[in-house]
């Protein structure tokens, strides 16, 4: 019986000899691939310690393990193990390194990992290599960025208008001037300095501020070559600067004001896609081979509609008087293409008045009422009407200017020589929307939101007040527009068709509310300019006759305390609106005008 047991005790014996002879075979692949699953673990965990303790060397894989994550300033790092070539001793398996980089770059590419057996068991060989089969011993990983350049803001002639460069900030450090000296005299003197590129700083308000914050106050923003005039007036205590990279104008006086908010828009779009590479360095910081390679990816120069000798012609022409704010508008009638935005500096004073301030529009409205009346065959060029001196509608006495008096004439005759009393007598007989539905299909009174400009075209609210219809008719009741809202409407008259939708940024569409009019009926519009042609050859705009076949309506329209000055048309593909704040009469905005066309090239 104990025989029997023995022989019992060695056969089983055998057998799990026999089997754990054939589960080691089975699972060869298994024990160096848990060791180095456990050593990914903990270097895609940044856990350098740990990961260095699961090789053979941890004093050597810690150290290079720790300049890699430093010199490539990753964020993380994903690792996947793959096919393994094991022998009894030793195994080489496939590791596949994606790193996010600081810039959220990607990196990823193959490596192969040393996996020997020891006594103790599994351990990874520690190399180099094993991080990057081109790392060296002794060398690091570092990632390099090179920022990618700003792309330009061109205008449609083709030249570039805002170009990369460098603003400098003034700022102020009130505690820095309060132990060199005094706070209020240091702020008086950089007031001083600053005057000819910040007029509108304030001694008082920058002391307040400026003391009440903590380390430097913002003051200004100048350009280098602002900064290099005044650099040694600035030398006063508590005057802080730094430079600032920054879309900057390249002609400061191209649209100064209309560019400003250009650049606030697209400042986030030119900035590209930097580009980055990885290299090798030895101990003494040499490049000794490059790893990756990713050029910058510049960023689409953005395009605007401006055009630069319009704008430079526009600008020249309302420059030429300072008596009065200037304002001008010019668009491409068949595309809504904003091709000029100019104002002299006593318009710049009182904000975007070109295309955000709304005045009476005077006389130019009779394009509105001129056209209402052929749309509802109330009348037509030919057809006569009276031209009084002035007339009652109701309890309100409308008189022409100067009270000139033409008898009875045709509709063209009345519209060249701007009579009121023919059109407020037309308008009492329109229907309270009649004038409000025909200005919305010339553009006036939707609201455009335009990329990089703030505009309003117009308000012609619904009269069903008599009086205030009439008075609407020439222009001098409640309707007010703004010079791009009477441009719109002179370059749907030069179309023929639907309100052209204006854009100033390529790419950047207009969205309209409000106004959704069905185009008028092209008769209407070809009634309409020999009207507004008539003007020009033998009417209140003569003095532009000789520029070239110019449409238009000149407009004074009268305010407390005086008039303005309008004048609005088309030449070719070329619509206008002309502005004169108080400019009085009419002729004055024909003669900004003139010297428009006048300065264009040739």
């Amino acid at each position: 019986m104990v025989r029997r047991r023995i022989f019992g005790a060695v056969i089983a014996a055998v057998i799990v000899l026999v089997v754990t002879s054939v589960v080691g075979c089975s699972s060869v692949d298994e024990g160096p691939r848990q060791a180095l699953e456990r050593y990914l673990e903990a270097f895609d965990a940044h856990d350098v310690g740990t990961a260095a303790d699961l090789t053979d060397n941890p004093d050597l894989a810690r150290a290079d393990i720790d300049r890699v994550w430093q010199g490539l300033a990753a964020e993380k790092v994903s690792s996947a193990s793959g096919h393994a070539r094991t022998t009894t001793d030793n195994a080489d398996i496939d590791v596949t390194y994606t790193w996010t980089l600081a810039g959220g770059q990607t990196w990823e590419y193959p490596a192969t990992v040393k996996v020997a057996k020891s006594t103790q068991g599994w351990t990874v060989r520690w190399a180099s290599t094993n991080i990057h089969p081109e790392l060296g011993r002794n060398q690091r990983l570092l990632l390099e960025t090179t920022s990618a350049p700003r792309a330009t803001v061109n205008e449609s002639d083709g030249s570039q208008v805002l170009v990369d460069g460098t603003l400098i900030g003034i700022n102020f450090d009130a505690e820095v001037a309060a132990q060199s000296g005094d706070v209020v005299d240091s702020v008086w003197s950089m007031v001083a300095a600053l005057r000819p590129y910040a007029p509108d700083l304030s001694v008082q308000t920058i002391t307040e501020k400026a003391t009440a914050t903590d380390g430097a106050y913002p003051i200004a923003r100048i350009t280098e070559g602002q900064f290099n005039r005044i650099r040694d007036q600035l030398a006063i205590p508590g005057v802080v600067t730094n430079e600032q990279s920054e879309l900057v104008a390249k002609d400061p006086q191209f649209a100064p004001a209309l560019l400003s908010e250009v650049r606030t828009l697209v400042s986030d779009e030119v900035e590209g896609v930097a580009g980055w590479r990885v290299v090798t360095t030895n101990s003494h910081g040499m490049q000794t081979g490059i790893l990756a390679d990713h050029a910058p990816q510049p960023a689409p120069a953005v395009s605007l509609t401006l055009s630069r000798s319009k704008q430079n012609a526009a600008q020249r022409a309302v420059n030429a008087s300072g008596r009065f704010p200037i304002a001008m508008v010019v668009l491409q009638a068949s595309t809504g293409r904003i091709l000029a935005i100019a104002q002299n500096p006593l318009a710049d004073r009182q904000g975007s008045i070109a295309t955000a301030g709304l005045y009476p529009p005077g006389s130019t409205f009779k394009i509105i009422t001129a056209a209402t009346a052929i749309r509802k065959n109330m009348a037509h060029p030919d057809t006569m009407v009276g031209c009084p001196g002035e007339i009652e509608i109701g309890p309100r006495r409308i008189p022409n200017y100067n009270r000139f008096s033409l008898g009875t004439v045709s509709m063209l005759q009345a519209f060249a020589a701007s009579c009121n009393t023919s059109f407020a007598q037309l308008a009492s007989q329109m229907g309270p929307s009649d004038l409000p539905d025909t200005a919305a299909a010339l553009g006036i009174g939707p609201d455009y939101t335009i990329a990089g400009l703030t505009s309003v075209s117009g308000s012609v609210p619904i009269a069903s007040d008599l009086v205030e219809r009439t008075e609407d008719g020439f222009g001098q009741g409640k309707v007010l527009v703004s010079p791009f809202g009477l441009a719109l409407a002179t370059a749907t008259v030069a179309r023929g068709g639907k309100a052209p939708v204006p854009t100033l940024i390529l790419g950047k569409p207009t969205t309209v509310k409000g106004g959704d009019r069905p185009a008028l009926a092209p008769a209407v519009f070809t009634e309409l300019r020999s009207m507004m042609r008539a003007v020009v050859t033998g009417g209140t705009a003569d003095l532009i006759n000789g520029m070239g076949q110019v449409y238009g309506k000149t407009g004074e329209a009268e305010f407390a305390g005086g008039s303005h000055a309008w004048f609005a048309g088309y030449r070719g593909d070329l619509a206008f609106a002309t502005l004169v704040v108080g400019g009085g009469d009419s002729n004055n905005a024909v003669a900004v005008t003139r010297d428009f066309f006048a300065g264009l090239p040739r």
